[in-house]
């Protein structure tokens, strides 16, 4: 039974995937991490519109989202991630203060570059298949 003290957040993250089927990488200004664009989904906000505006105020495109590719739970920190694969529908990308790069990023830029907590999430979107479940600590899957 809950007690009321436990908590969780959710998040909402786009992998977009461009034509040559590389997947979008933002690097963060606070860490310096790369991963895909996302964040906090707020109350009263779809899924849909949260992964949009998520995606928007990182980047500066207007992506609609094709699949949902995986739900991730972060277990140290009690947030649960919803990633989808999107395509890019219209703006540019643009710098901002909370991103200090764009990558286009192949799998195996991926994998040399991301967290492995994040790299498993965008190369479960490029993988055409069932969404993904998996729990991690922040940076490693288990």
């Amino acid at each position: 039974m809950n007690d009321g003290q436990q908590k969780h957040s959710v998040s909402v993250a786009g992998v977009v995937v461009d034509p040559a089927g590389r997947a979008l990488l933002i690097r963060r200004r606070d860490n310096s991490h790369w991963e895909p664009p996302g964040g906090v989904l707020e109350l009263g906000e779809s899924i849909q519109d949260g992964l949009r505006r998520e995606v928007k105020e990182e980047t500066g495109l207007d992506v609609e989202p094709i699949a949902l590719t995986g739900v991730y739970k972060n277990m140290a920190r009690g947030i649960v991630a919803l990633v989808f694969r999107c395509v890019k529908t219209g703006g540019e990308l643009t710098n901002n203060d909370e991103v200090s790069g764009f990558l286009w990023a192949t799998p195996e830029e991926v994998i040399s570059m991301a967290d492995e907590a994040f790299a498993v999430r965008v190369l479960d979107a490029l993988h055409d298949g069932k969404p993904a479940v998996r729990q991690h600590n922040g940076i490693t899957v288990f």
